[in-house]
């Protein structure tokens, strides 16, 4: 089947976090797509709907099997049934997993620039964050191991975040880095929880490494937190899953998420997954398609029209981290002018962390005509903001 990612639902006046700014304006900020959801997901919700009754729900045996054939067919992993625990949501989930795994005033490591609802998650509990910065070097990223460790083997630090592939800079750790990170954790006795809900957003022809994978010492010390949400833009319904392989830690885990009351489903969350894990394949490669396209037109975009902001190479996530350091020390301030001055909405770097101040992030996951148009008011916008003539002129 073909599908179309050329045109896009209206999304003004629905209430959308995304899209309830002005008339004028272009959101390309927070992280949900501009598409409708595959119409094999669709179909069954419509099917859910026509019941009419939405009572309490419960996880069936579907579930477990959907999301365990996916990571194995999709990502050659075999995941247990028993590893697995529903969660309204990631973020729910690592908010519960700093609460029951760490005690108030220890540390929590994060390695930044990050997502930055991880300060969030860490800072509310009332813990501290730790940042082990990435190392920036000729446009591309990496992990000074060190630095980490040194982090890592502080007493206070019992829990470190990983992101996998990271956000926002769309990386993917490769094996042999993973591996590093599971061994200084386990080392310095910390325990690794990893971000994946990014796993199934890479370029084609680009394959994610689950963390628990790696190894077996990996596998024990490890939390991983995913969902169907980000690839198949299914937010609002509130469907992800943890995945403990270790019984002891599993058993934490699940007594957290049922304390805080976030390991049930509403009425929709179990059909959607299950619908997106067992028939969204053939959409998602043709998103995959579609979003890596996206990514070499703002490529071209930037490199004949500003050549003064660096595109960060991306591997993964429909995210991109634009480099203006060239243009100015804080993109905060150009991220502001760009809103004001021609509507274009994107996120300010400094968000994700102090390494991130000349950065900023904008998402792609839209049709091609809406890139266009966001990528045309980026360079009307940066040409004012420096004071230079508008292109053509």
């Amino acid at each position: 089947m073909r599908y179309d990612f050329d045109t896009a639902p209206d999304r003004r006046n629905t209430s959308s976090l995304k899209w309830d700014v002005a008339e004028r304006e272009l959101p390309m900020w927070v992280a949900d797509m501009d598409f409708a959801a595959a119409p094999e997901i669709l179909e069954e919700l419509r099917k859910r709907l026509s019941h009419g009754v939405f009572g309490y729900s419960v996880i069936p045996e579907e579930w477990y099997g959907a999301i365990c054939g996916w990571w194995r067919e999709r990502h050659s992993f075999q995941m247990e049934k028993d590893w697995l625990i529903f969660c309204t949501g990631v973020v729910p989930a690592l908010s519960s997993i700093v609460r029951k795994l760490t005690t108030v005033g220890e540390n929590v490591l994060i390695q930044t620039p990050v997502y930055n609802i991880f300060f969030n998650s860490i800072l509310n509990n009332g813990r501290n964050v730790l940042e082990s910065p990435l190392r920036y070097e000729d446009g591309r990223y990496s992990i000074d191991f060190e630095e980490l460790e040194r982090k890592l083997a502080d007493p206070q630090t019992s829990l470190m975040i990983l992101c996998n592939p990271h956000n926002p800079i769309g990386k993917i750790w490769d094996r042999e880095t993973l591996a590093e990170i599971g061994r200084l954790a386990a080392k310095h006795h910390v325990i690794v929880v990893s971000d994946e809900i990014h796993c199934d957003l890479t370029d084609p022809g680009k394959e994610y490494v689950p963390f628990a994978s790696v190894n077996e010492e990996c596998r024990r010390n490890s939390v991983t937190c995913i969902a169907p949400t980000k690839t198949f833009n299914l937010a609002g319904l509130q469907t992800a899953a943890v995945c403990v392989p270790d019984p002891v830690l599993r058993h934490r885990v699940w007594r957290g998420l049922n304390t805080d009351e976030v390991a049930e489903p509403n009425a929709f969350a179990i059909p959607a997954a299950i619908a997106a894990f067992t028939k969204g394949g053939g959409w998602l490669d043709g998103l995959r398609e579609y979003l890596f396209e996206n990514k070499r037109t703002v490529a071209g975009f930037l490199e004949e029209r500003l050549p003064d902001i660096r595109l960060v190479p991306s591997e993964a996530t429909y995210l991109l981290w634009l480099d203006c350091g060239e243009i100015c020390a804080d993109a905060s301030e150009l991220q502001k002018s760009l809103r004001r001055e021609t509507g274009l909405y994107l996120s300010a770097g400094s968000q994700y962390g102090q390494t991130g101040k000349s950065f900023l992030r904008m998402n792609i996951a839209c049709p091609r005509a809406t890139l266009i148009d966001g990528l045309t008011r980026l360079c009307d916008g940066v040409n004012r903001f420096c004071g230079r003539p508008a292109q053509g002129s």
